[in-house]
């Protein structure tokens, strides 16, 4: 089977994406009992007769999570449904404790909503079939092997503590038509949706810890023919890996269907090494999970008045607030383009709130610390606080530090050293503004420059930027700049 590049497999095929994706809510207890949802516990501490599945035990809805899912459907343009009920869905893998899943099938809490999403600067709506609720499963850990999956593994732990978690899956319809920018359209999705997540306040949806995961679905069919046969690229856990996942199977796809084979509709799974999507199983059907509806629940008939309220406390959708920022920002398309990649808006606004101008805080955001994670490969949000920019800033703004020093506090505040004026002091780094002391190194200067002095005190202005750099030199940059320059005229009468 030859390789087909990206461009060739576009040429040849026409993708169509659909995005399944979880989000874990920040419910303090799980969906349908008490226990704590807190991330990080001992394995299955977090556990009691009802997420385990024992006999006897029942289940009681949360409420909480309830109203967080219509607040989803309602920011994502859904219908809410005046009558919804849960399922059994049966399915025998040892993360889930009862052997079926409580969930949602044939009738939804959300449907028939969309979301925008600007690509390239063009919107493209990615229409939603349906938000419905349902509970997580355990995580099994594979050991022994070397990718960490079952195959090659000598022995498989469960931990229940994630089994009964709120879990809300957001479900598109597929979106043909977006050729080329498929990958692209597939991250901005996903990005759009997190943030939108993030505004609601249900869900801290950070993909490192499974708490927004996605399933990518991906088709290829000639111009002209029927939709193909997908895949579903399982549990794919970052925005970077959602457009290389779209990005590689559409190679791969290309290059079996050139080689007039078919495409087997199956799950898959994303190596994050590699880029490069690998077999898991064979995909399950409805009818494989054996829906009926769940017994121990009552359905659920949300009151339309409270649904209203729901709807009109809803707060500014992301994309209208970046508008809001940019236009107060005076930011170019591009330049706010650059900095919604770096993934900064959040980060300068804080910083603004926290006291800085928006361009100081877009400065140190974008330039210092964007090059620092670049470099290390790190989140931008994990290097340092809003807060602590700002406050560097501020000694900046009161003269205390100039731009190169505040570059070296920086430094030392990314690598946990302190505050910005715990670091400015310990590192003895605070700018040198007493005249006294800058007297004698302006006297050593102009002693050593005599020519240049001399062109000075002759009108020649210009000059004095030697004595300056001397100045500067002398005291570690540590000096005020401008006030050298006023001590040396004034020094040398110009």
């Amino acid at each position: 089977m030859a390789p087909l590049s990206y461009e060739q497999a576009i040429e040849r095929y026409e993708p169509v994406i659909g995005l399944e994706t979880h989000v874990e809510l920040g419910t303090r207890t799980k969906m349908f009992c008490a226990c704590p949802t807190d991330f990080g516990a001992e394995p299955n501490t977090q556990v009691c007769p009802v997420c385990l599945g024992l006999p006897g035990s029942l289940p009681v809805a949360n409420r909480a999570a309830i109203e967080a899912t219509i607040r989803i459907g309602l920011a994502l343009n859904c219908t809410i449904a005046s009558w919804s009920r849960f399922a059994r869905k049966n399915y025998f893998y040892p993360d889930m404790p009862k052997d079926f899943q409580t969930s949602q099938y044939d009738e939804p809490l959300c449907v028939d909503g969309w979301l925008d999403v600007e690509v390239e600067g063009e919107l493209v709506r990615v229409e939603i079939e349906r938000v419905h609720l349902e509970e997580d499963t355990g995580k099994t850990l594979h050991l022994g092997g070397a990718t960490g999956r079952i195959h090659g593994a000598t022995e498989s732990l469960v931990d229940y503590n994630r089994a009964g978690i709120p879990l809300v899956e957001i479900v598109t319809r597929p979106v043909p038509g977006t050729g080329s920018r498929a990958p692209l359209v597939a991250r901005a999705y996903v990005t759009e949706l997190r943030d939108v997540i993030r505004t609601l306040g249900v869900s801290d949806v950070r993909m490192e810890q499974g708490s927004l995961r996605c399933d990518v679905n991906v088709s290829l069919n000639r111009p002209g023919q029927e939709w193909g046969t997908r895949t579903e690229t399982k549990n794919v856990n970052s925005l970077r890996s959602v457009e290389r996942a779209v990005r590689s199977e559409i190679m791969r796809q290309a290059a079996v269907l050139d080689s007039g084979d078919r495409i087997v509709q199956e799950t898959r799974h994303f190596s994050e090494d590699t880029g490069d999507t690998r077999p898991g199983r064979s995909k399950e059907t409805a009818t494989d999970y054996r829906y009926f509806p769940e017994p121990d629940l009552v359905p659920l008939a949300p009151d339309a008045a409270w649904v209203a309220e729901l709807k009109a406390a809803l707060p500014e959708s992301p994309r209208l607030h970046r508008r809001r920022l940019q236009e107060a920002w005076g930011l170019s398309d591009h330049d706010m383009q650059s900095v919604l990649n770096a993934g900064a808006v959040e980060l300068i606004e804080a910083t603004i709130a926290a006291g800085a101008s928006p361009d100081a805080a877009r400065k140190w955001w974008m330039g210092e610390l964007a090059r620092r994670a670049n470099e290390t490969g790190t989140e931008l949000s994990s290097l340092t606080s809003p807060e602590q920019v700002a406050a560097l800033q501020r000694l900046v703004d009161e003269g205390k530090l100039t731009d190169k020093l505040a570059r070296t506090v920086l430094e030392g505040v990314v690598a946990g050293e302190g505050t910005p004026a715990e670091v400015m002091a310990a590192r003895g780094l605070e700018v040198v503004s007493d005249t006294g002391a800058l007297t004698a190194a302006i006297d050593e200067a102009i002693a050593a420059n005599p020519a240049v002095a001399d062109k000075v005190r002759g009108g020649q202005v210009a000059a004095a930027g030697v004595l300056i750099g001397a100045v500067m030199k002398a005291t570690k940059g540590q000096a005020d700049a401008k006030t050298v320059r006023e001590l040396i005229l004034g020094r040398l009468g110009s």
